[in-house]
């Protein structure tokens, strides 16, 4: 090939490189004015209920837009760090950080991202902890059947494979709640033994999530099978946390408030585990301020009354019953609030009122007071079987219309043929 040859292929390289920024999308907006899921909508987003905000105009968005900040489906902090034309040219040359091994090898940025927010947060029918509530309950009996044990070591290694993706696509969000959700498979994995295990986790969430730096290796380490931790090993942390100055140039403080808000409770529910109460209370509380000023809606109060009442199981395991039920008598009245309101979730009102009571039988019972106790499960085993039965009912009558609008349907089918004859 001559040398005019070697000019044209480089000449033609460059004009496909070129990026024209006519057809670019807009630039994100600047970091202050991303708020996520923080601010109500207008109209409701979502089909079904419990997405009205309680006491104020406006509806839940249901976590749709906290989701988009943390997975950055669209790589506003990429464009940001790099500038639009640089970013979308290094796109172009699929020069952006992204899994270029395995299986997932032929999938664009995009799509991996999609992969992680998959295996973050969707939940099989069969999954254990299906459902909004975090209350911390040691479900390890040593009795558990091939199937249950098989399950949670697949929910662990999905979150592995979360942490493992996350740094691969340079994406400390996802590592943090990586880390917390490994923290909580762990305990359910293993329980009080994986303790210990579950709050080193927890722990590097909080430094990813915070205003420090933090060392990626260190936290890769957290993804193998075996995690090797050298007593020894000199800490090279020189990644900017979620809450650093350096950081918020790019993202939104809400950022680092989600993770933190996610770290936070599991590392309090890996030092109730320890038995250490205090600390695990003390950990809780600190996640109360970060959820003032976030609607009042199921998906928030969850998280809400998930706190309550693991505060409340701390001052029970430390035999104070009186504080426990305080803070029982707040989680439950926030889901009669949820069942008075007008556009509120019956279905969540009742399950936080349910969680509540049966929070405040375990305690009675452990405070001694064994026929209260009693008085109050009764009560929410009522509720139960009320519960159920309405749902059969209901589900009942939804088939008997279902099958009316079929017949309806298949008679008016028939009727021009039978007119023609």
């Amino acid at each position: 090939m001559g040398k005019k040859a070697r000019s044209i292929n480089k000449l033609q390289k460059a004009a496909e490189r070129k990026i024209d920024k006519s057809t670019l999308p807009p630039p994100p907006p600047p970091p202050e004015e991303e708020v996520g899921s923080a601010k109500p909508l207008d109209k409701p987003a979502l089909p079904g209920t419990g997405f009205k905000v309680l006491d104020a105009e406006g509806f839940d968005d249901g976590g749709v837009a906290d989701l988009s900040l943390l997975i950055d489906l669209e790589d506003s902090v990429q464009r940001r760090k790099r500038g639009e034309n640089e970013y979308f040219t290094a796109l172009k040359a699929d020069l952006l950080p992204r899994a270029t091994r395995g299986p997932m090898a032929k999938m664009t940025r995009r799509e991996q991202k999609v992969s992680l927010a998959q295996l973050l947060f969707s939940e099989d029918d069969d999954t254990e902890d299906k459902g909004p509530s975090e209350v911390y309950i040691d479900q390890v009996d040593g009795e558990e059947d091939a199937a249950t044990l098989k399950l949670r070591h697949e929910r662990l290694g999905q979150a592995k494979a979360a942490l493992r993706l996350s740094l691969l696509l340079r994406e400390p969000a996802c590592a943090s709640l990586s880390l917390a959700e490994l923290c909580k498979r762990r305990l359910a994995l293993s329980g009080k033994k994986g303790a210990g295990e579950a709050l080193r986790c927890a722990d590097k969430a909080v430094e990813i999530a915070g205003s420090g730096f933090w060392d990626g290796d260190e936290i890769a380490e957290e993804a193998n099978d075996e995690p090797k931790l050298d007593p020894k090993y000199e800490k090279n942390a020189t990644t900017p946390g979620l809450a650093n100055p350096t950081s918020l140039k790019l993202l939104p403080i809400r950022v680092s408030h989600l993770c933190l808000r996610s770290a936070l409770l599991q590392r309090g529910n890996a030092l109730a585990a320890l038995g250490r109460e205090e600390d695990a209370r003390e950990c809780y509380l600190r996640v109360v301020p970060l959820l003032e000023g976030e609607p009042r809606c199921a998906r928030v109060d969850w998280e809400r009354h998930s706190l309550y009442v693991n505060i409340g199981n701390t001052h029970s395991r430390t035999g104070d019953y009186d504080a426990a039920n305080e803070q029982y008598t707040i989680a439950e009245q926030m889901g009669k609030e949820h069942l008075a309101s007008e556009g509120g979730s019956s279905t969540d009102g009742k399950g936080m009122v349910a969680c509540a009571k049966r929070a405040r039988a375990f305690a009675l019972k452990k405070a001694g007071r064994i026929d209260e106790a009693k008085v109050v499960l009764r009560e929410v085993l009522d509720q139960q079987i009320k519960d159920n039965l309405e749902k059969e009912q209901q589900k009942k009558k939804e088939e008997e219309e279902a099958a009316a609008a079929a017949a309806a349907e298949k008679k008016a089918g028939k009727a021009p043929a039978i007119a023609a004859n």
